[in-house]
């Protein structure tokens, strides 16, 4: 009687393949018992085995051959949760988006300190002529247009050394950046920038307006457009810029402020 009730509660508890499922583990476990058994009594007694196999359930024979039939998996398999599998993880992660080229700059500073430091030590010492001139305009509270002069003309040199340090970097064997038009190109233009720069003599704003562009030109080359420079170079690259257009941009700033004055060197 209990039993009877039991077995109403579960069928009424468990439906459709919840139920299945149940049962065919409870068979499961019989059957493995009833191996059990059969075991032992053929070590012991070495008749009455064909009869003992008679007496287990038909839905027992798959465990002698050690493979379930198709229709016992199909049944068993909303129970089984398998882990992603290895195509599967290479799948996600192929369709992670890759970093962005703004990121890059960011993860170069990082390796900004392991170049040589005969070329970290020249490029920050390379900047003393650009802050130079509007420091001492600041200090003296003056306007020089000699030392803005000389400041334009320091940056149309470093222009054209831009250009002159991409040359050298393609022409090697073995460079990433190969000796094609669109690099070498692109690397005379910072030059005819630096001279059309140098043309603006009387007029110091046109001529700090030209070396600005071309400033920002070879860093758009050097960083996304032409094949890249190592990782440290690309990083002093940037600050060195930075450092040169703020210089120039503060000389044009106090052109404004302070009155001018000529620089005389003796009679």
């Amino acid at each position: 009687m209990f039993r009877a009730v039991m077995k109403r509660h579960i069928l009424n508890t468990f439906t459709g393949q919840s139920w299945q499922s149940v049962q065919q583990m409870s068979r499961m476990s019989s059957c493995r018992a009833q191996l059990g058994c059969l075991t032992s009594v053929s070590n012991s007694v070495p008749i009455g085995c064909s009869r003992l196999l008679r007496g287990m359930p038909s839905s027992c024979s798959w465990l002698l051959s050690g493979r379930p039939s198709a229709d016992r998996v199909a049944r068993l398999q909303p129970l089984h949760l398998s882990p992603a599998s290895p195509h599967q993880r290479q799948r996600r992660q192929a369709e992670e988006p890759p970093p962005r080229e703004l990121d890059l700059l960011r993860y170069d500073m990082r390796d900004l300190w392991k170049g040589p430091k005969p070329a970290l030590y020249l490029g920050f010492s390379g900047l003393l002529p650009f802050v130079a001139p509007p420091l001492a305009m600041a200090v003296t509270e003056l306007y020089f247009p000699d030392l803005a002069y000389a400041q334009v003309a320091y940056g149309a040199s470093i222009l054209s050394f831009l250009g002159g340090a991409r040359w050298g970097f393609a022409l090697p064997d073995g460079s990433p950046a190969k000796p094609d038009w669109l690099n070498l190109a692109n690397s005379v233009v910072p030059s005819l920038m630096a001279w059309v720069a140098l043309l603006f003599r009387d007029s110091i704003t046109e001529a700090a307006v030209m070396v600005l562009m071309g400033l920002g030109v070879s860093l758009h080359y050097d960083l996304a457009l032409l094949p890249t420079y190592p990782s440290w170079f690309k990083a002093l690259r940037a600050i060195l810029t930075l450092v040169a257009t703020f210089s120039l941009v503060s000389t044009l700033i106090l052109k404004g402020v302070y009155p001018e004055k000529k620089l005389s060197f003796g009679d």
